[in-house]
């Protein structure tokens, strides 16, 4: 059962082995160790918080419009789409308006006064932060009376 293998054959196959770990070893450590990031960070996603009325899908959908979506890619200060590169501050500034913009759904009652767009430059993560409020929202009446009540 024994398979008879020459001393020197084995110290052979037992130095590659060797070689091959510790080349193994020195990638993963050379990798772990570089802080250069040459591919940029992807947008992962859109965390969206503060809203009561407005849906959540409806804020992140106008959010992904100033370029905030699957596929954008920020280097540095830009941000890079797959049709344009904007100044992280100009595309920030751009989502907090079109976060402000998003209507409550079937009408056009825009309750949000305020957004907040933060940019996690680690995960790429967005995080939309709104404050809704109906004080300052203008509502018109549309309906019509068929009768009048007089007293």
């Amino acid at each position: 059962m024994f398979i008879k293998i020459r001393r020197d054959t084995l110290i052979i196959l037992l130095l590659a082995f060797i070689l091959i770990l510790c080349g193994r070893l020195i990638t993963y450590v050379a990798f772990a160790s570089s802080n250069d990031i040459n591919d940029g960070i992807p947008i992962s996603g859109i965390i969206v918080k503060g809203n009561d009325i407005v849906p959540i899908e409806t804020i992140r959908a106008n959010v992904m419009q100033a370029g905030f979506r699957d596929g954008s890619v920020i280097y540095g200060d830009i941000l890079k789409t797959s049709k344009r590169e904007v100044s992280l501050q100009d595309a920030i500034l751009t989502a907090q308006e079109f976060a402000t913009r998003s209507t409550v759904p079937g009408t056009s009652v825009e309750p949000i006064v305020a957004a907040d767009v933060q940019i996690d430059k680690n995960t790429g993560v967005v995080t939309v932060t709104v404050i809704e409020d109906f004080s300052s929202v203008e509502l018109e009446n549309q309906t019509r009376s068929t009768g009048s009540y007089e007293e």
